[in-house]
C-alpha cells in the first residue's frame, strides 16, 4: 500500500499525534510519499526520522505513482488543498483533524489507530463530493479554478454594496444588490454560505445553494438550485476592483467581468469509516440536542 501525506503546519500542539500517525503507518509496512510542505515541518520538529526522500508539490507529480489513499493532517482548510493535488485523479482522501471544527477532516485525534486499521484493510466506503468550476475571460485562477466549498463574490474596501446580476441556464435569476455572493456545494452549505443564513444540503443531493452576502433587500434568500445548472455572474460596483474568492484562494475581480460557474467533470473522492454519520457530525458541531427537549 501507498500513501500520501500532506499538511501545512507541525508544532508543540499536534506534534505527538503526527508522530503517533506515522509510526503505526511505518509498522504497518506502508510505502509513504510526503508533501514537500509537511516533510519541512517534520525536519524543524524532529521528526525526520520517518522521511524517505520520496516528495512531491503538485498533481503531476502524483501521476503513475500508483497512490491509494492521501491523508491530509490539519483542518478543513488544509484539507481543501487537496483538491489541487489531486484534480482528476482518483486518489480517495482522509482528514485527520488537528484544526478546529473539520466537517471535511472528521477524524479525531483520539482515533488515529483504528483509522489507519481500517485505512491499511480497506474497511471504509468513498462518498462522491461534487466539485464547482469556474471560467472568466481573464482565465483567473488559471488551471487552479476548482473549489469543493465555495465559490464567493466580495466587495473590496468599498463601503458600498455591489451590483452582482446572475443568470441560471441563460434566464435571469436575479440582480443583487449586496455585499456579495456565494455559490455552494452541498459540501460547502456547512461552511461560508450557512453562516450567512444558507441552507444545510445534505451531502449527495445533487444541489447548489446560492446565497448572498447582506443582501440591500430583505426578500432577497438563499436559492438552492440544481448541480448541473449554469450560473453566469456578471459584478459592477463604485470601486473599480472586487474580490472572487475559490475556497481559500483570491483573486481581484474587475468590474464588468463575466464568470461562469458549473459543476466540475470529476469529483473529489472522500473516505468515510463506516461509524461515520453526516447527521450525527451536525448534531455534534451544531450543538443540537443541548435543550433536552430536542433529544
Amino acid at each position: 500500500m501507498k500513501i500520501a501525506i500532506y499538511g501545512k503546519q507541525i508544532d508543540s500542539t499536534n506534534k505527538k499525534e503526527v508522530e503517533n500517525l506515522l509510526d503505526l503507518l511505518i509498522k504497518k509496512k506502508v510505502s509513504l510519499l510526503f508533501h514537500r510542505s509537511i516533510a519541512h515541518q517534520m525536519k524543524q520538529n524532529g521528526l525526520d526520522k520517518f522521511l524517505n526522500k520520496q516528495y512531491f508539490s503538485t498533481a503531476k507529480e502524483l501521476e503513475g505513482k500508483e497512490i491509494d489513499i492521501l491523508i491530509s493532517i490539519g483542518g478543513d482548510g488544509t484539507f481543501l488543498d487537496t483538491i489541487l493535488l489531486i484534480r482528476e485523479q482518483p486518489i480517495p482522501v482522509i482528514g485527520v483533524n488537528t484544526g478546529r471544527l473539520g466537517f471535511l477532516s472528521n477524524t479525531p485525534t483520539s482515533e488515529i489507530e483504528k483509522a489507519v486499521d481500517i485505512l491499511y484493510h480497506k474497511d471504509f466506503k468513498i462518498e462522491e463530493r461534487t466539485l464547482l468550476k469556474m471560467q472568466s475571460n481573464s482565465k483567473l485562477f488559471g488551471s487552479e479554478n476548482i473549489a469543493l466549498n465555495d465559490i464567493s463574490i466580495l466587495r473590496s474596501d468599498s463601503s458600498s454594496m455591489i451590483t452582482i446580476d446572475v443568470k441560471l441556464d441563460g434566464k435571469h435569476l436575479n440582480t443583487y444588490w449586496a455585499d456579495g455572493l456565494i455559490i455552494a456545494t452541498a459540501t460547502g452549505s456547512t461552511a461560508y454560505s450557512l453562516s450567512c443564513g444558507g441552507p444545510i444540503l445534505m451531502p449527495g443531493s445533487g444541489n447548489f445553494v446560492i446565497t448572498p452576502i447582506a443582501p440591500h433587500n430583505l426578500n432577497v434568500r438563499p436559492i438552492v438550485v440544481n448541480e448541473c445548472s449554469t450560473i453566469d455572474i456578471q459584478v459592477e460596483g463604485r470601486s473599480k476592483r472586487n474580490l472572487v474568492v475559490m475556497d481559500s484562494r483570491t483573486e481581484e475581480l474587475k468590474n464588468g467581468e463575466s464568470l461562469r460557474i458549473t459543476k466540475a467533470k470529476y469529483k473529489l473522492q472522500l473516505i468515510q469509516t463506516e461509524s461515520y454519520s453526516f447527521i450525527n457530525s451536525l448534531k455534534g458541531k451544531l450543538n443540537w440536542g443541548l435543550d433536552k427537549r430536542n433529544i
